[in-house]
């Protein structure tokens, strides 16, 4: 079977990081496009850089909207230490009477947020709305790809109460730089989803039961490693950034076993289920009677492209609302 390669950008200690770092967002995205059946191959193809390239806009809202950090996680170790998760309400109602909604925006939504962007990409499908077909379904997988990082199911999310400063974007974006090459991310194709809050659910459990890998593990290998062969010197352009070896960095990727490369192809395929399961639910419309004129994949109001401007400007600035993950 052929390995799908990629190569991404290094991850710099220095930087504000998210989950899968945006190349590998927009990697998930992308290959999730070849796991879709005939009927929305064509469309989604059609359409799959707009899809590539929009999958990191929640993480720029991170800098404008202070609604958006609490969708990217669940602070799973703050109601159980252990699986399974039974003191917490599957659905939304449920958990909101028995533990208020406060609570629950406080310590993440990302299962209940993936709920609602599925029935807002159902709707688009039912209404043959061109753009929000696009830009929801972008969207919706870089929540479905956030659920499957394990350090977004922790309160502990960068390491920072047990001395592992930087872990985040050590496991989710450095190792992946080094060592997503050898990867297979063939996933085969999409299937329908009975219950797509379940498998929501199922994610982000699958990123706690993880936890103890994540963070054991490294704990363990820097209480053996030679500190001074930690750290090493790279460039970005002219500048020298402080990055994780790649020699410490393959140390650990070989004591995680393929927990990397199984996370991510998890989320391609979730990402491609739950757009299947959407267009399915919508009572499989005809894409390709939509129009493909690109433009309309784009906002066109003025207001919105000043809007999508000061994100930028804020992403460029490091001013991140919420949760800093570097």
């Amino acid at each position: 079977m052929k390995k799908v390669k990629f190569l991404f950008p290094f991850l710099f200690l220095t930087h504000v990081v998210f989950a899968w770092g945006f190349y590998g967002h927009k990697m998930v995205n992308r290959l999730a496009v070849f796991s879709l059946p005939p009927e929305m191959f064509a469309f989604y193809k059609a359409n799959i850089d707009y899809l590539t390239e929009n999958s990191v806009n929640p993480d720029k809202r991170r800098y404008s909207d202070t609604a958006e950090a609490c969708r990217h996680y669940i602070d799973l170790d703050h109601y159980e230490k252990f699986l399974p998760i039974d003191t917490v309400p599957r659905k939304w109602n449920d958990a909101v009477t028995k533990l208020s909604k406060d609570t629950l925006l406080a310590y993440g939504i990302v299962p209940w947020h993936i709920q609602v962007m599925m029935q807002r990409l159902t709707y688009a499908f039912k209404e043959k709305d061109l753009e929000k077909i696009l830009r929801i379904s972008a969207e919706l997988g870089h929540y479905v790809a956030d659920a499957h990082v394990p350090l977004h199911a922790s309160e502990n999310y960068n390491g920072q109460f047990t001395n592992q400063h930087g872990i985040h974007g050590f496991w989710e974006s450095r190792l992946p730089e080094l060592f997503s090459t050898d990867y297979d991310l063939f996933v085969g194709k999409c299937y329908y989803l009975n219950n797509p809050l379940e498998i929501a659910w199922e994610a982000s459990e699958g990123s706690f039961a993880g936890l103890d890998t994540v963070l054991g593990f490294e704990r363990k290998l820097n209480a053996s490693f030679d500190e001074s062969k930690k750290y090493s010197i790279e460039y970005k352009g002219q500048t020298q950034v402080k990055v994780y070896s790649k020699e410490y960095a393959a140390a650990y990727h070989q004591m995680l076993a393929g927990q990397v490369e199984r996370r991510l192809k998890a989320s391609i395929l979730t990402v491609a289920n739950m757009w299947f399961t959407a267009w399915v639910d919508a009572g499989q419309p005809n894409l390709n009677d939509l129009v493909k004129d690109k433009k309309q994949t784009k906002p066109s109001d003025e207001e919105m492209q000043q809007i999508i401007a000061e994100e930028q400007r804020l992403l460029n600035e490091n001013r991140m609302i919420g949760r800093d993950e570097k």
